[in-house]
């Protein structure tokens, strides 16, 4: 009962904390689908312009979704610089939103029409319509360009609104349809416009700063009045005014700013307008204090609030601490007291030349009070009692019936609360009797992807978002380029003369070598339609490579001999998908069919264990396509710390591949099963691995890195869990991800889209959806890790999956404040100082896996 007392508390105090931030949002986070692919939203939410048949209409515009003919499809063809076409989304209330998705009419293969580009229109009451921009002031965005893939965009600066159209465009005659999502969450603030004066400009030495605020929607001209901009979009200011978080931003681009000058009453007002009446609690305003260049928090705000038409006598004043001695922003919380309003109008006085604010929000709850009440008077007591005031007498038996109705609640929720806790007792133990059974049934995921690791980690895990918030599936933050499921395999070495030279992909397979269209900055990237699909024979996951790779590739022969399938003795199933198996064999005579630089340390006469990977009879046709392709990929990774391919089952049913496999299974169990050689090994008679052992582990897995990311593939999980062990300590990375039931705990499941490896994960995969080699050295510093500890720790065991994402937004703000892993009772400090250059902030100051690999050989010398 200690603990479960402990709990409550624990549970109640997390309620708080939820509503104190819940007016901060935070564009990072924000990235939740909004319910046209789950269906939360209604088919009568969804309309359109017009629709070519019943079949097509706005209903079945719903991403991922292959109902009637598979899209919506305006009725005529789309022609140039003419946007009546759109499909509308009625979203019923305020939401913020910061990411798009669209795709075409696939129609399982049947269809061929989808938007190139497009344009999005939005409103906050149906009635006033928004042209979106980019903060360039571009409203083009690039859309799809074949019919299948999902194409994200995120929208920045994001927007606030009920209703959003999707708007087709085009630069010729074509007929055009189109699936599509939208995502983010609720704005809580209920704000709908803020009027206040325009920005104004600083003249620096140097240069001029422009205070303006670039992104609002509404009306300017010396006012900005009917719109929201910067000062809600969930970015804040850098404590330096002159730099930017947005690229290619001009100076002072953050922040809205007025001089003193400029206003001769001494103060600067702002008028809040909102959906409804609300009872406010806080506001938030986030200041610069630069004040070596004269500018300062403001030294007071005077508020005054408006219930229905009338703005009421009785005004709030708040005089913050002037801070002059630290110069960083800072968020200034003004109390509003439980004020009720529809809309407030505060003034901000200076305190010097210059007031700049980039944030402002509010905190509130819905109105349920009689509107008959008075609100509190704010200011100094009177000497007439409050019983005596008339204006303050309330009728005591609706004070008591709210009071009846507050102490149910609380009960109703702290029985909720009991129903829980005991809900997620049972299932840990149901969860820890399951493992038992299932602790021996290996699983695997074969094919070559990106983000999803495939169903095998399908009950693995349920988050407490899902469990609080099913209604959404979390979708982290994604770079502007980022286009899902296309993949790349970039240039093997036999096509470095390719007219396409990227420079470094930035995307790859989560458990292979495949590569996707992102790049590092600077680098060019594929367009996506130059994408070819490959649909994995474990069938959940899907890997793409370039068509220009792919015709190369065509014209090659396999380069792996045809082996005789009744030679396989299969031993066990290792896992399964939509497509296909795969399997843990033996095949006898196996030499016989491998070349020269595969050697075996087995006798001719006996079997080799190998993993078999074989495609469902009822695989349909291009699942068969996509499965060749992939053996002619495969055949080409020869590393001696790389899984290979060696040999095929392709002239009869079903299709199979074979690959190496590993007698002592993956490194983490192994690792887990020895002890560091000393005394305590020796007491418990534990098989013991050397210091030195570890090392040449770690220096044959940077090796293999290395081959890798000279073919500019990029791994994306790289963990001790993805190496299998062979004799005399051969290590080899997998193009297979091999995991027990036990590595669920190792993903965090983003429901019905994929599963992450947030532990291993880099602050700019995790946060940006940015993947690259130097995201790779970031898990293999962690892999560095495990190793060290034997895999008798999971990193950052001491953090919830909560707050590992949390930790990363510190490596991202880069204020001293990160958890790094600690090092290691068997790690020498050279070793511990590589794993600290792989977790650098800058990605560019990482260390190369030739550098690392140098580095621990000379350690090993």
């Amino acid at each position: 009962m200690k603990k479960l007392s402990e709990s409550l508390l624990h549970l109640l105090s997390c309620f708080h904390l939820l509503a104190a931030v819940t007016s901060q949002v935070n564009p990072d986070v924000c990235r939740y689908p909004l319910g046209m692919s789950g269906g939360q939203i209604r088919d009568e939410d969804i309309s359109a312009s017009s629709q070519w048949s019943e079949s097509t209409a706005a209903r079945h515009g719903r991403l991922d979704c292959e109902e009637g003919d598979g899209a919506w499809c305006p009725e005529t063809t789309v022609e140039p610089d003419n946007l009546k076409e759109f499909i509308q989304i009625d979203l019923n209330l305020l939401h913020f939103i910061t990411l798009v998705g669209t795709q075409g009419r696939h129609a399982g293969g049947m269809g061929n029409e989808f938007a190139q580009m497009y344009m999005i229109k939005y409103s906050r009451d149906g009635s006033r319509w928004i042209s979106w921009r980019n903060r360039q002031g571009k409203q083009v965005i690039e859309g799809n360009r074949n019919t299948y893939d999902t194409v994200l965009r995120d929208l920045d600066p994001p927007i606030i609104a009920r209703f959003v159209r999707f708007m087709p465009v085009t630069d010729h005659s074509m007929n055009v349809c189109m699936r599509v999502e939208l995502y983010g969450c609720k704005w809580l603030d209920g704000l709908v416009s803020y009027n206040a004066p325009a920005g104004e400009q600083m003249k620096l030495p140097a240069f001029p700063v422009f205070f303006n605020d670039s992104v609002y929607d509404g009306a300017i001209t010396h006012m900005m009045t009917e719109g929201l901009g910067q000062l809600s979009d969930g970015v804040m200011g850098l404590d330096d005014f002159t730099q930017s978080h947005v690229y290619q931003a001009w100076p002072g681009y953050d922040y809205v700013g007025w001089n003193n000058e400029s206003f001769p009453s001494g103060f600067v007002e702002i008028m809040f307008e909102f959906d409804r009446p609300r009872n406010f609690t806080t506001m938030k305003v986030h200041c610069n204090n630069m004040f070596s260049q004269h500018i300062k928090i403001f030294r007071q705000v005077v508020c005054y609030f408006r219930s229905d038409s009338d703005w009421e006598s009785t005004v709030l004043s708040f005089s913050p601490v002037v801070d002059e001695n630290d110069p960083s922003a800072r968020f200034i919380t003004v109390e509003l007291t439980n004020r009720m309003a529809n809309a407030i109008k505060c003034q901000f006085y200076f305190k010097d030349a210059w007031m700049l604010f980039s944030e402002i929000t509010f905190q509130s709850d819905r109105a349920m009070y009689n509107t008959t009440l008075v609100p509190p008077t704010i200011g100094p007591p009177t000497n007439t009692p409050p019983e005596d005031d008339p204006t303050h007498k309330i009728d005591d038996s609706n004070t008591r019936i709210l009071i009846g109705c507050l102490v149910a609640i609380i009960f109703i929720l702290l029985a909720i609360i009991i129903i829980i806790l005991w809900r997620q007792v049972w299932q840990k133990l149901m969860e820890k009797a399951s493992r038992r059974m299932l602790d021996d049934e290996l699983t695997a995921s074969l094919s070559i992807q990106t983000e999803v690791f495939g169903h095998n980690h399908s009950q693995s895990r349920v988050t407490n978002e899902q469990e609080s918030n099913a209604a959404y599936e979390r979708i982290f933050p994604l770079g502007p380029d980022y286009q899902e499921p296309s993949r790349l395999i970039n240039k093997l070495p036999e096509f470095a003369q390719s007219s396409e030279e990227p420079a470094s992909t930035s995307t790859a397979s989560s458990k292979s070598t495949t590569t996707t269209a992102l790049v590092q900055d600077g680098a060019p990237h594929y367009a996506e339609a130059d994408i070819v699909n490959l649909q994995g024979v474990t069938g959940s996951n899907t890997y793409a490579i370039p068509a220009v790779t792919l015709d190369l590739l065509s014209g090659k022969d396999v380069a792996v001999e045809e082996f005789p399938r009744k030679l396989l003795t299969f031993k066990e199933k290792l896992g399964e998908g939509q497509f296909g198996e795969v399997h843990l064999c033996e095949a006898e005579g196996m030499q016989e069919f491998l070349h020269e630089e595969y050697l075996f340390d087995i006798p001719e006469d006996q079997p080799v264990l190998v993993a078999v990977k074989m495609l469902r009879s009822d695989a349909n046709g291009n699942a068969r396509n996509d499965f060749l392709k992939e053996i002619k990929i495969m055949s080409r990774l020869k590393d001696p710390n790389i899984i290979r391919l060696l040999a095929v089952c392709i002239y009869s049913n079903p299709l199979c591949m074979i690959t190496e496999y590993m007698e002592n299974g993956d490194l983490n169990q192994f690792l887990s099963r020895h002890e560091p050689e000393g005394q305590l090994a020796l007491l418990s008679n534990t098989a013991t691995v050397s210091f030195s052992n570890l090392c040449y582990m770690a220096t044959q897995i940077a090796s293999g890195m290395k081959y890798l990311s000279s073919l500019n593939f990029v791994h994306r999980d790289l963990a001790t869990r993805n190496c299998l062990v062979g004799k005399n300590y051969t290590i080899k990375i997998a193009d297979f991800g091999m995991s027990r039931n036990l590595y669920s705990g190792d993903y965090y499941r983003i429901q019905g889209r994929a599963v992450l490896p947030i532990r291993w994960m880099s602050w700019e995969s995790i946060l940006l959806g940015k993947f690259t080699t130097a995201s790779d050295v970031w898990a293999f510093g962690v892999t560095l890790w495990e190793i060290l500890n034997f895999c008798k720790e999971q990193p950052y065991s001491q953090l919830t999956d909560e707050q590992v994402i949390e930790n990363t937004g510190e490596f991202f703000r880069d204020q001293k404040r990160q958890i790094y892993l600690p090092q290691p009772v068997l790690c020498s400090d050279s070793l511990y100082k590589i794993m600290l250059t792989c977790w650098r902030r800058n990605a560019k100051e990482r260390p190369s896996f030739q550098e690392i690999h140098r580095r621990l050989s000379d350690l090993e010398s």
